[in-house]
């Protein structure tokens, strides 16, 4: 049985990195054996056993036949002895997560790192009813030296994004105690990096396209997605607008790995210029999970790039894996949402390397964002026409600010298409509300509970005012449980569970046909150690036919289950599957109805559209078998079909009520 303490000789570092061996002296007179367990060993016998243990020679032809969520975890958890230690992570969930039960809610289309808890945000909600109507500050009020209320916006504000850089700007206590928490929690200098806050992802792709001296010096952006991502896709065409010349890393079909020889030959090419221009490198697939290794951006600086690390679809405590203090990039991008399963809200972070910022060019643009504290209680309204994106699920109460400016918020997309036929994947993206113009009156209908926030806020202000932004702090609770956890343990939980749901998918089979064709087909690594916890993977039909991914996204949501879908593009494929390519490719639709019409014809049209589910550290097994158990319902030949009707019956319903 697999075990990661397996070996009486060799102990392997639990991210199978390096290897430590006991020391004991070379006998002369024998020959020194070569170890039985390296790393490479450690990651093929992770990968057997998973293979092995469960459903071994075993395909599931009917929904029914799966065995029940006992003992599939039963069986998971004798495969995997180690995984009890990450009962704690159970424990956070089920007390400062409890919505998630109550809801019966699988959320797997959350990327990114989550700020508060849902437990704190009620606390802090509720908080209000108790402010009595005096000028004396309420007896629970935290301390001028505590900044625990977690109920803030974001406003956009014009401005220089290399003077914000150079010489800063005006911040609020609640911006400057957020920028302290996020930069110790990334382990990141401020003496070494500036920051500003964005309204999203994109904002922050846009805002270095736009400085970074593409046109000035004449310089190239290259890229290594291998999906289509709305925030790159936006720095591509800022950037080309600019004069740059732009080139994509490819990936290999079938396991989509980088072609290493191509992008060497990319970054290395033309020796002679000192600067070549941005190399934006994320260290893992937002979509497949597949996981790139950081020397590329070691050569590329080697070879005059300056590097932007995405680490928009890193786990929580990834950073840690490779540490700041091992690469230092030019540039990183990261994004935060308010409350996993709740709230997607949020917003995004630029950082630029001190020593980059002289080589930005000036440039106004929207994007660089205010973190203000919330002045007004108010429920969203359920239309929200006129918007380009919307979180999947929008919480019961949202914030609405008193500012000139429109307001704007990030998170999750809904996997709908938008005004122009373009995918909506990307998690963490904004979703914009209409414009407001001047500033938000009191509605005299308000609740005392909207009044009673804005007493609590102005009290908070007052406080903030007294004792100053230095000694001021916020407490993050999402945060705080990321940092309780660590980095071994949440490591361990994901690649436990992705490698269990890859190896459970791929033992569904069609029944009643001459090969049992496989239900799902899963794109980028299978059963890997270090794979990451993303998969992109298609459902299809008896036929062969491939399942709408929109459809099947639908479908999941009737179910209470969250995913996404996107688009696999820059696909590689040898002369050996060139029959395969041409029965895989498919061409993106576009035209009118396009978000942002992509005007680029040929192979960048050309890709995969997949459904894709994203594991964080609040995931538990539950999650994963219920997407298990969803999958598998499409082994009915009628099942689409069933829920077709079913949806329309219950249309007519509701219609004749």
């Amino acid at each position: 049985m697999y075990s990661l303490c397996s070996g009486d000789t060799t102990q392997v570092c639990l991210h199978g990195c390096c290897m430590v061996t006991p020391f004991s002296a070379p006998d002369p007179k024998k020959r020194v054996p070569r170890p039985r367990s390296t790393a490479a060993d450690y990651r093929r016998e992770f990968a057997a056993t998973t293979a092995a243990c469960f459903f071994s020679n075993t395909q599931f032809t009917n929904h029914e036949s799966l065995p029940s969520l006992q003992e599939s975890f039963t069986q998971f958890q004798e495969a995997y002895p180690q995984y009890s230690e990450t009962e704690q992570a159970d424990q956070i969930r089920a007390k400062e997560y409890y919505h998630l039960l109550h809801s019966n809610h699988t959320c797997l289309d959350y990327i990114g790192i989550g700020l508060f808890s849902h437990c704190q945000i009620q606390i802090m909600s509720s908080s209000p009813t108790t402010i009595a109507s005096t000028s004396s500050p309420p007896s629970n009020l935290p301390s001028p030296q505590s900044l625990n209320i977690p109920l803030f916006g974001i406003s956009y504000k014009s401005v220089n994004l290399k003077s914000q850089l150079q010489y800063g700007g005006q911040e609020s206590a609640l911006e400057s105690a957020m920028k302290r928490k996020i930069m110790s929690y990334l382990n990141i200098s401020e003496n070494d990096y500036s920051m500003v806050f964005t309204a999203n992802r994109t904002s922050a792709f846009k805002l270095l396209a736009e400085s970074y001296p593409f046109q000035s010096s004449r310089k190239q952006l290259l890229t290594v997605y291998d999906y289509e991502s709305e925030a790159v896709e936006a720095m591509v065409d800022i950037s080309k607008k600019r004069g740059a010349k732009v080139m994509s890393a490819e990936f290999s079909w079938p396991r989509l790995r980088i072609n290493s020889a191509k992008l060497k030959k990319m970054i290395v090419r033309n020796k002679k210029k000192k600067k070549r221009g941005l190399f934006a490198f994320p260290l893992q697939s937002r979509m497949t999970g597949a996981r790139y290794h950081y020397l590329w951006m070691n050569i590329a600086q080697e070879n005059g790039w300056h590097v932007l690390l995405d680490a928009c679809g890193l786990g929580p405590k990834d950073m840690d894996s490779f540490g700041l203090s091992l690469f230092h990039p030019d540039f990183l991008i990261c994004s935060f949402y308010k409350v996993f399963g709740e709230n997607p809200t949020g917003f995004g972070c630029l950082f630029v390397k001190k020593s980059c910022v002289p080589i930005l060019e000036s440039s106004t643009s929207t994007g660089i964002v205010n973190l203000v504290p919330a002045k007004k209680l108010s429920q969203l309204p359920g239309d929200s026409s006129g918007t380009d994106t919307e979180p999947e699920k929008t919480s019961k109460f949202e914030f609405q600010e008193e500012l000139h400016t429109s307001s704007s918020f990030s998170g999750p997309l809904t996997i709908q298409t938008t005004l122009s036929g373009r995918f909506e994947y990307e998690q963490g993206e904004t979703s914009e509300l209409p414009t407001t113009e001047g500033t938000a009156k009191h509605d005299q209908s308000e609740t005392s509970k909207v009044i009673e926030m804005e007493k609590l806020a102005d009290l908070f202000q007052q406080n903030n005012k007294v004792s100053g932004k230095e000694g001021l702090e916020i407490e993050c609770r999402g945060l705080d449980h990321v940092d309780s956890l660590g980095l071994v343990l949440i490591s361990r939980r994901a690649r436990d569970q992705i490698n269990w749901l890859v190896n459970a998918l791929t033992k569904l089979h069609h029944p009643n046909t001459e090969e049992r064709s496989p239900l799902v087909r899963i794109y980028g690594p299978k059963i890997k150690f270090d794979r990451g916890p993303a998969l992109a993977f298609n459902v299809f039909d008896w036929k062969g036919e491939k399942i709408e991914p929109i459809l099947l996204q639908k479908l999941a949501d009737r179910k209470n289950i969250s995913l996404s879908y996107g688009f696999l593009h820059h696909l590689w494929f040898s002369d050996k599957y060139e029959a395969e390519k041409q029965r895989v490719i498919e061409r993106r639709e576009t035209g009118a109805k396009g978000m942002v019409e992509n005007k680029r014809k040929g192979k960048d049209d050309l890709g995969i559209k997949v459904v894709t589910a994203a594991l964080g550290f609040l995931t538990n097994f539950d999650d994963i078998y219920r997407l298990w158990a969803f999958i598998a319902r499409f082994l009915d030949a009628d099942f689409v079909e069933k829920e077709r009707w079913r949806y329309t019956a219950l249309n007519q319903k509701t219609i004749e009520v």
